[in-house]
């Protein structure tokens, strides 16, 4: 992938709409808490990550997963909150990336497919994560692990969803009004 000025500017502004976003959630009180695990929390910070991976690619959105792991770090101090959310929404955009560049026969199932990996992969990586968290960072014995994880689960699944949506429904409406945003520009042949 070639960096133009372009996407650098590109990155760098959905960088910061992660950072608006766990700012302005955080400070406002307005994240939602999961019902069966309160310390959960919904939010919109993978919504502009959702976005670079549609408008840039994989690469781009995995810095804009390393924004919100600053950003979120900065903010909190703890080391784990942050790397498990970058690790979430990179995961769903991982999964996502295999349903937009590796499903190409039907564009028709494209989003559909995307929609069910990037769910998969974000629940699998989470399920696995928080098992060693769980058990390692905050030495829960292996059955609290297990027992919570449906809830982690179902929390991953929800969150993955608003991420997606959010993205994909950003990302027809940049298409349809704004549609060179979302390709990157052919360069300029000069004469000689």
């Amino acid at each position: 992938m070639k960096v133009t000025t372009r996407t650098l500017t590109r990155i760098a502004i959905l960088g910061a709409l992660v950072v608006i976003f766990d700012y302005t959630l955080k400070f406002s009180g307005w994240k939602i808490p999961f019902p069966w695990m309160p310390v959960l929390k919904f939010d919109f910070t993978g919504i502009p990550i959702v976005l670079s991976l549609l408008l840039l690619g994989l690469k781009p959105g995995g810095i804009t997963s390393v924004v919100a792991f600053l950003a979120i770090l900065a903010r909190s101090g703890d080391m784990v909150g942050p790397a498990m959310k970058a690790l979430a929404e990179f995961s769903t955009i991982f999964g996502m990336s295999l349903g937009l560049f590796g499903f190409r026969r039907s564009l028709r199932l494209t989003k559909p497919v995307s929609f069910v990996l990037g769910s998969v992969v974000r629940v699998l990586v989470m399920a696995l994560a928080n098992l060693l968290v769980f058990t390692l960072y905050y030495a829960q014995p292996l059955v609290v692990a297990v027992a919570m994880a449906p809830y982690v689960a179902t929390f991953n699944l929800i969150q993955g969803f608003v991420s997606m949506f959010g993205g994909y429904l950003l990302y027809e409406a940049i298409v349809h009004r704004v549609p060179f945003l979302a390709s990157e520009p052919k360069p300029i042949k000069t004469e000689k």
